[in-house]
């Protein structure tokens, strides 16, 4: 076998261009199985990001273009379509937001009224009804109206309002609409509360108009266990009277070490007549999250069985899947190559929808047999056995000024090159967004396409995130800007210390509030040499005028509640002190963002400008907040690396300069 030829970092010929970056991570939704096929969504870059609804065994989609099975509901949406019946399904269609019924090879007819003040998501088949979260715009209040209603199939509330019930609001947001047996279970919260806050477990009885006449909250929400907050999710019955749920109360041992070590866990609650119930009980207790962030509707971590059975993820900085006999209590890990992103999607007999990633396959929809303990891909997760084990992520853990900090390192690697002898590396740090949110190191043509050029990448779960129970999110508490840029900075000189690095060329990448991170870190760090950013936010108190209502409050938990801590918002804000700002960076910005728009961008690019500071500012047409569209993906990967090489001093094959400003 050849030796690896010596060749600069960052100059390696790459098997990956950037045209091949919209394809090389799907980006799959919903998934069902309907008649002897499995249905799923999927976002299609080369028709500018619609979502599509394919099928399993067939070439053609059954929701074809031009029509986009979408959601608004939380401006993330969320469960945007769902079967109802034989071939029929019922949708949320992108552009106007209204809910159609459909079937393959006939035109969708609207069932919700033509009405730009209105917004669905959520959608759930079940008691022979459709169920959905609406979401009511009314000008000039400034909060939406969140409600579950029930949707008539017949079109009659295409033309008439009235004809759709509204079942339940009496909330700022609802979730997960779970009816059964003349009751409704559903998960609800209240500003300034995000839904891993803080989220109530309500069940309520229906009415004859389908209405709901009463309702109690049995579980989570604010002081709900011992005085501490407590975030339910996901209810699911599997009886008249039996319901499991998840939620992440503390343990006695962490109220007594101090350590607030919650995770959700899987809970089961009981019903008499009516509404009269027992406490609820734990199913099982385990060192690992099954739950998450909702930041999208539908979501769901786990899923009973026919058999009576459940299959749960469990989340400790990677997932597994558990069989868990709610009865007896045992629980037996189900062994897969899925570690990342795992949703429990569908369940018939004992298989089991799944969508995910691991460290050794990419993101795809897959079917696990739990009897055959078999798992196969039905979209995407084709591996090359080769490339799995030349990109496959070393999880890392850093000592930072506030704790461990947790990361996945994804080292340079390539067939037929190596670096020259004594050469180090340039990296390029990985900063998530949400700031509620995780990274798994999974495969990732996203790394993939970096590393094969010779350039590190290190993929940070800063203080703030998901993944590693609510004290490891509650770091972040009031110190977003602070903590996260602490975190961040330690993990980079953490794989510096370990030799691992260029300490002369690191670089920061982030989107969203990962582009926050991304633009603090500059600031107040000697550590990184060039930046890049999509859709970052620069001004928080920009971004609370403009942000959508979801996130509203976001920031009274991760900075404070204002007018009291408005010096901070001051304080903490790259643009409140332009003179900061003197590392390159890159900023990537769409037009149709609603939630950082490119007003931010824009200052922050004057602000670069004013200072002579090296930078460049592209800005996408028609792309909102996350980039969709296969020419916008392209650009910007091609675009990242050319920025990146004439910064850092290496020469990237395949991609023209990039002009500076």
């Amino acid at each position: 076998m050849p030796q690896p030829q010596q060749l600069a970092y960052g100059t390696w010929p790459s098997p990956i261009r950037p045209e091949d970056m919209p394809t090389g991570s799907l980006r799959l939704g919903r998934s069902r199985y309907v008649g002897d096929e499995v249905w799923w969504a999927e976002s299609v870059p080369a028709e500018k990001g619609r979502t599509a609804i394919l099928r399993s065994g067939s070439t053609g989609p059954v929701l074809p273009a031009p029509w986009s099975a979408r959601s608004r509901v939380h401006e993330y949406g969320g469960g945007a379509w769902t079967p109802v019946g034989g071939e029929r399904f019922a949708f949320v269609h992108q552009a106007d937001q209204r809910v159609y019924l459909a079937a393959p090879g006939t035109p969708p007819t609207p069932l919700t009224p033509d009405d730009a003040r209105l917004a669905h998501g959520d959608l759930v088949w079940a008691e022979d009804a459709l169920w959905a979260v609406r979401e009511t715009h009314e000008q000039p209040r400034r909060t939406p109206r969140r409600e579950i209603v029930r949707i008539r199939l017949d079109g009659s509330g295409a033309a008439d309002p009235d004809a759709t019930t509204v079942v339940v609001g009496s909330s700022d947001f609802v979730a997960f609409p779970a009816p059964r047996a003349g009751r409704i279970a559903w998960i609800a919260w209240d500003h300034p509360d995000m839904p891993w806050d803080a989220a109530e477990l309500r069940v309520g009885t229906l009415g004859e108009d389908g209405a709901v006449t009463s309702w109690v909250r049995v579980a989570g929400g604010r002081e709900a266990a011992g005085g501490e907050n407590v975030a339910a999710l996901q209810p699911e019955w599997t009886g008249d009277d039996e319901l499991l749920f998840t939620q992440d109360p503390p343990t006695a041992a962490s109220r007594t070490d101090g350590t607030r070590g919650a995770r959700w866990n899987l809970y089961v609650i009981r019903f008499d007549d009516g509404l009269a119930c027992a406490s609820p009980s734990p199913v099982y207790v385990a060192a690992g999250d099954t739950g998450g962030p909702l930041w999208s509707l539908g979501s769901r971590w786990y899923a009973p069985l026919e058999d009576g059975n459940v299959v749960a993820v469990v989340t400790d900085g990677r997932s597994r899947l558990m069989l868990v006999d709610p009865v007896s209590g045992s629980v037996t890990e189900l062994e897969t190559p899925l570690t990342g992103d795992v949703q429990v999607q569908d369940v018939r007999g004992r298989r089991v929808l799944l969508t995910g990633a691991g460290a050794t396959v990419p993101g795809g929809l897959w079917e696990l047999d739990v009897s055959a303990r078999s798992l196969t891909p039905l979209r995407g997760g084709e591996v090359d056995p080769v490339l799995a084990e030349r990109q496959a992520a070393s999880p890392m853990t850093f000592p930072g000024p506030l704790g461990p900090v947790h990361a996945f390192y994804y080292a340079p690697s390539h067939p037929d090159f190596t670096g020259p002898e004594g050469e180090l590396p340039p990296v390029v740090v990985l900063v998530h967004g949400g700031p509620t949110g995780h990274v798994t190191g999974d495969l990732s043509q996203n790394a993939a396409f970096f590393t094969s050029r010779g350039i590190g990448v290190l993929d940070v779960n800063y203080g703030g995130s998901s993944g590693y129970g609510r004290a490891y999110r509650e770091r972040l508490a009031g110190g977003w800007g602070i903590a996260d840029v602490q975190d961040v900075a330690a993990a980079a000189r953490g794989l510096v210390d370990a030799g691992l690095a260029d300490p002369a060329r690191l670089a920061i990448k982030g989107g969203s509030a990962g582009g926050w991170t991304v633009l603090c870190a500059l600031a107040d760090t000697d550590v990184f040499s060039a930046g890049v950013s999509r859709y970052g936010v620069a001004d928080l108190r920009m971004l609370l005028a403009e942000t959508h209502d979801f996130e509203a409050r976001y920031l009274d938990g991760l900075v404070g509640p204002l007018p009291e801590t408005e010096a901070d918002y001051i304080e903490r804000s790259p643009l409140s002190r332009p003179e900061s700002l003197t590392t390159p960076l890159l900023i990537l910005q769409g037009t149709e963002d609603p939630v950082v728009p490119p007003s931010q961008s824009e200052a922050l690019r004057d602000a670069l400008a004013a200072n002579s500071v090296p930078h460049a500012y592209l800005l996408f047409e028609g792309e909102g907040h996350g980039f969709r569209q296969a020419e916008t993906i392209v650009r910007c990967f091609a675009s990242e690396l050319a920025f990146l090489g004439q910064v850092l001093g290496f020469d990237p094959p395949g991609v023209a300069p990039l002009p500076l400003d």
